[in-house]
């Protein structure tokens, strides 16, 4: 509904209570459309197009008209597209905290020389002028989160359309009596231009009783989806339980046998895909494998993949409520709809499930990166270029979970957590940390270890482009967090020792030594370890990885009656890697750990943590870490 201000005063705008700072930005605005569903803001994102298309722009002082996105409405939803490819990937390094309570993140005045809050009130002041568009959502789940409110400028219908897909939207009539917002997301776009040289900065503001969140961008990855990401781990931090960075799924074998794998690492390490179905040749075998060096193609025969129930997409409850008692990790999704990367289709037919589903969906989608026109149909493979000739890496698509065929509703027990990491081509000529096999079975401890370090990996398609190995930190989600690092690795390794019926495997994607093999060995993995009933070995049918901060590894496996041999497990086997190449990038990896791991001896962490991260400084091999923590790994031997 359209609330102009002759309205404001015989009725308030919002059925709850509202934030003093919000109730004077909705007294001074022009207009306040406050909506109560999904087709309120599909509408709103097109509401002022000229011949189709919607462009949402901003007067700048000193810089003028500014066009951050085109908007258009397509057969099967809204497309849009930012004008700047700076805009279509998340930069690693938008968020700053504008408080002073305790954090490891840079603060406001630390990066840009001053306090936040003179541009904090501009900011208000701004969105006093400005049309706006507002509604309320829950942050997670109802009791398993907060209550909360945006506030955006209405001519960015299509930013608040995507938050209102990824976290729900309240029907006036679904709002409760004792609703009150603790977390307000505040939208000014301008200020990353007058302010911050063009950057997506985020800025997060906690208080004693809420979280404000300013984005100052439009691209939803750092605010829409990670803003309330980061607004969980903070109520996690003060409750005592985490919001994991992870995809899960229930897969149901040809055989009728059941497998909850849970996939956390960080962004473009596979989480997406491991909710794909496999991907096929014309002639339904699996490409394993493409060889760099020599040519050689391995293929996989896979007469009848795993059914897939998809339970979460990128972020997952665990919240204290939904444990069973029975030592394994229960959690259930946070979002309302998943934030699919669509950059490996390249071509009609790759994954005809995720693409019939968009084609033609029962409601709306919302496509960013993705070229589109009014009136036409937008196609996932059709993505828009950065440069002519050079495909933006990172196109979107956002799916309501409520389409999504087969999907579980409710809480889950997971058997398998896995972890997966982007890992480039290693030769004898040029070794790198590409040395790691098909999967690998990890102690409790080093399982812990990895999700400190979660290597962010090579050629990420989701975040502006940094230098070397770097991290993206605990959990894979600390990009995401406000408070410190160590208060959320020590969540993780209680949730770890109090879960020990969980395994724990490592999966590369891209390359495996020498091979090109895209996200086949979580696809493969997966496969192999529902089929036998989860990662549950033998120490007899494990051997030590040559480099300790991989586990254990089966040597081989045998999927559908075709071995996978020993050059795709032992990297080091491989006559165009060899063991000098492999110890080489072993180095490349035990240096990762040791720089980032020395950030957590503080004197918060806990002293079974800090065992672990002595063990791997000193060098420690696989009994090591086995020993270290108290917890099964292997089977008794039969």
């Amino acid at each position: 509904m359209q609330i102009r201000q002759a309205e404001l005063k015989p009725a308030p705008i919002a059925p709850f209570p509202l934030p003093p700072e919000v109730e004077e930005i909705f007294a001074a605005a022009p207009s306040v459309t406050f909506a109560g569903t999904v087709q309120e803001l599909t509408a709103l994102a097109t509401r002022d197009a000229v011949n189709g298309w919607q462009e949402v722009a901003y007067d700048v002082p000193g810089r003028g008209r500014i066009v951050e996105a085109a908007v258009c409405r397509a057969k099967n939803g809204i497309v849009a597209n930012y004008l700047d490819p700076y805009m279509r990937r998340r930069d690693p390094d938008c968020m700053v905290i504008g408080d002073q309570r305790p954090t490891d993140k840079p603060r406001f005045e630390e990066r840009f020389g001053g306090p936040f809050e003179p541009l904090r009130q501009r900011t208000l002041d701004w969105l006093k002028t400005q049309p706006l568009a507002a509604f309320a959502f829950h942050a997670g789940r109802p009791g398993k989160g907060t209550d909360a409110l945006v506030v955006a400028p209405d001519n960015a219908g299509f930013f608040a359309l995507g938050l209102a897909l990824l976290q729900g939207i309240l029907r006036p009539d679904e709002i409760p009596d004792d609703f009150s917002p603790k977390a307000v997301i505040y939208v000014a776009p301008p200020f990353r231009h007058t302010d911050f040289d063009g950057r997506q900065i985020v800025v997060h503001r906690r208080t004693s009783g809420g979280h404000e969140l300013y984005s100052y961008n439009l691209y939803p990855g750092p605010s829409a989806k990670k803003g309330i990401y980061g607004v969980l781990l903070n109520i996690g931090e003060q409750e005592h339980w985490l919001t994991m960075h992870c995809s899960t799924v229930r897969l149901v074998t040809p055989y009728g046998n059941k497998l909850v794998i849970s996939h956390e690492g960080a962004s473009g390490g596979g989480k997406s895909e491991m909710l794909e179905h496999v991907h096929r040749r014309s002639d339904g075998l699996l490409r394993l494998g493409h060889n760099l060096v020599t040519h050689e193609e391995i293929t996989v025969p896979l007469p009848q993949a795993c059914e897939l129930l998809p339970v979460t997409d990128d972020m997952a409850l665990c919240h204290p409520s939904l444990d069973k008692g029975r030592g394994k990790l229960t959690l259930m999704d946070a979002e309302n709809a998943w934030f699919v990367r669509c950059n490996h289709l390249d071509h009609y037919g790759t994954d005809p499930h995720l693409e019939r589903l968009c084609i033609s969906p029962p409601e709306p989608l919302l496509f960013l990166n993705v070229q589109g026109h009014p009136g036409a149909t937008c196609l996932l493979w059709e993505h828009t270029e950065d440069a002519p000739g050079v495909p933006c890496p990172n196109p979107r698509v956002i799916i309501p979970r409520n389409i999504i065929p087969r999907v579980v509703e409710g809480p889950v027990d997971v058997d398998i957590r896995s972890m997966g990491v982007r890992t480039p081509p290693c030769t004898a000529e040029r070794p790198t940390y590409g040395i790691i096999g098909l999967f690998h079975l990890l102690p409790a401890s080093l399982a812990w270890l990895w999700r400190l370090v979660a290597p962010r990996g090579h050629a990420n398609p989701s975040i502006v482009e940094t230098e070397g190995m770097t991290s993206e930190g605990v959990g894979s989600y600390w990009p995401f967090a406000t408070g410190r690092r160590v208060d959320q690795a020590n969540l993780l390794l209680n949730q770890i020792i109090e879960t020990p019926e969980v395994r724990y495997v490592l999966v590369p994607n891209q390359h495996i030594g020498t091979w090109e093999v895209g996200f086949m060995p979580q696809w493969i993995a997966r496969e192999y370890l529902a089929r036998r009933g989860g990662a549950h070995f033998q120490a007899s049918q494990m051997k030590p990885s040559r480099c300790a901060l991989l586990g254990f590894t089966p040597g081989s496996i045998v999927v559908e009656g075709k071995t996978i041999g020993s050059q795709f497990f032992r990297v080091e086997k491989q006559p165009e890697v060899g063991t000098a190449a492999y110890d080489a990038g072993a180095e490349i990896l035990a240096a990762f750990f040791r720089r980032e791991l020395e950030q957590f001896l503080v004197p918060d962490l806990l002293p079974s943590g800090r065992r672990i991260i002595e063990c791997c400084l000193s060098g420690g091999t696989a009994a090591d870490y086995l020993s270290v923590l108290d917890l099964p790994l292997f089977d008794p031997e039969e």
